[in-house]
């Protein structure tokens, strides 16, 4: 097996089992104390909101010009030197976000300057991860960092909760185990990037400054960062907003609905991944027509099976409540859970809209959309939060209304430029079979025992899409249940 078909098996089973942790830890433990899980998804998200700001696109650059650099020998310059850069940014944003706050005192209102001794620093921590992150991937090796990336932030909330909530721990000493599993994170990196290659700082500028190479490493660092910012900003905002607005109980009952909602996305991990090179492929030998037929493979494939995974939590979620701690908290905010699973649907049925213009020369256009998309994700928020009673209801729909928005640009851009469109008329049949199956579930007689009934219901979705597909052949599951292709699999 190669190096990179290794690491990329390892990389998928960290993927899975972090994925795991997560949502069981989300489902049946952080319930205990819904407001100090709140707090905790404010923090994270609040510091990889910043982020950006401060390593500013540098990672991308180490891996941009990592080979034209290596050949020089310089590559431990860049990486040296981006450091340094993610520091005086760091330094730089402190500055301003004092100033702004003498400036607008309101800002001192704020759960993020309440806990800025707490965020900060960790927004540098994560900086410096970030860089060495990136520079790591160059040496084909994505499985340590998967661990520190994947598993530490999961451990560090797990490990906080468990502190705080069953070993009583003052909430102070929770936070602070909490900050220094990231510490050991950044050192973990340090060390791991030191045994690929004994790691000599070079703090020189000379190089960088001959034929204006910083230049190049400034402009498409620019980029990144605009891509970044839009990205954290559109996918994070949430939360950050949920905890001022509305309180950490309120951001804790959000984060772990959607927690079970992300179980919808189990079939994308790693198929995006992998779709990418073939991809880049068809895009460079222009070949729209077979990339169109393998977007609607695609498409489909994501769309069938995330369809039967979110009906399968419709019917079940109820049930599912009335077995978590303080469930009545989270059956309260059950249409929340239907807006963010329809959304989500609605992003995996379009496939890999993103790869391809990301992978094509129109990628800047993608950057510049994630940036609007950022600024209409906040302007929904604080309307519905501001302007209406819906709470929780309407951050949901502030989010489903700016992805699903986004979605819709990328089809129409897709389309125009290389002829390719995700849906197909199957997904109008799968749509029809989770519709019918749900509403027959829900109709049905309910057991005494919410157990059985979480079992039952579900059962009987799933049943239902078996026969509705057996006869409307929309996915080919025996395709993939048939002997060689599970032996395959081992193989593997």
């Amino acid at each position: 097996m190669s190096v990179i078909a290794r690491q990329g098996f390892k990389y998928s089973i960290i993927g899975y089992l972090g994925f795991l942790l997560g949502t069981v830890s989300a489902i049946f433990i952080f319930p205990y104390d819904v407001k100090f899980y709140g707090k905790l998804r404010y923090i994270m998200p609040m510091a990889e909101i910043i982020l950006p700001l401060v390593v500013f696109g540098l990672s991308y650059s180490n891996v941009k010009f990592f080979f034209s650099t290596k050949n020089d020998g310089k590559h431990q310059n860049l990486l040296s030197l981006s450091l340094v850069a993610v520091s005086i940014n760091f330094l730089i944003f402190i500055c301003g976000f004092f100033l702004a706050a003498h400036f607008f005192p309101e800002i001192k209102d704020s759960q993020l300057w309440k806990m800025k001794l707490l965020i900060l620093p960790l927004v540098l921590v994560l900086g410096l991860s970030t860089v060495f992150n990136k520079y790591i991937s160059n040496f084909k090796r994505i499985v340590v960092p998967n661990i520190i990336d994947n598993f530490l932030p999961k451990i560090a909330n797990l490990g906080a909760f468990v502190l705080f909530f069953f070993l009583a721990f003052p909430e102070k000493w929770a936070l602070y185990f909490f900050f220094g599993i990231f510490v050991l994170g950044l050192i973990a990196y340090y060390i791991y990037a030191n045994k690929l290659e004994k790691f000599t700082p070079d703090f020189s500028t000379k190089y960088f400054k001959k034929d204006k190479l910083y230049k190049k490493i400034f402009t498409y660092s620019f980029y990144g960062f605009l891509g970044n910012i839009g990205t954290y900003i559109a996918l994070r905002i949430d939360n950050v907003m949920i905890g001022d607005y509305l309180g950490f109980e309120e951001n804790g009952v959000y984060s772990t609905l959607l927690a079970i909602i992300s179980l919808i996305s189990i079939p994308s991990m790693g198929l995006y991944a992998i779709s990418a090179p073939l991809i880049n492929k068809h895009l460079e030998l222009k070949e729209y027509e077979e990339l169109d037929i393998f977007h609607k493979k695609t498409s489909l494939t994501l769309f069938f099976l995330g369809l039967v995974l979110f009906s399968c939590i419709c019917v079940g979620f109820p049930f599912l409540t009335s077995l978590m701690k303080n469930g009545e908290l989270f059956k309260q905010a059950e249409p929340v859970v239907w807006i963010l699973g329809i959304m989500t649907l609605f992003d995996l049925a379009t496939g890999f809209n993103g790869y391809v213009i990301s992978l094509s020369k129109f990628y800047r256009f993608s950057t510049f959309v994630m940036v609007i998309l950022a600024f209409v994700t906040i302007s929904l928020n604080l309307y519905f939060i501001k302007n209406t009673n819906l709470g929780l209801l309407g951050v949901a729909m502030a989010t489903a209304i700016s992805l699903t928005l986004f979605n819709i640009i990328k089809i129409i851009f897709n389309y125009w430029k290389f002829k390719v469109f995700p849906f197909t008329i199957e997904m109008i049949y799968a749509t029809i079979i989770g519709t019918s199956a749900i509403t027959i579930a829900v109709l049905l007689p309910d057991f005494k025992n919410n157990f059985l009934n979480l079992v039952y219901k579900p059962g009987l979705v799933l049943l239902f899409f078996l026969v509705g597909n057996h006869f409307l052949k929309i996915f080919p599951i025996e395709k993939y249940l048939n002997k060689t292709f599970l032996k395959s699999i081992f193989k593997f």
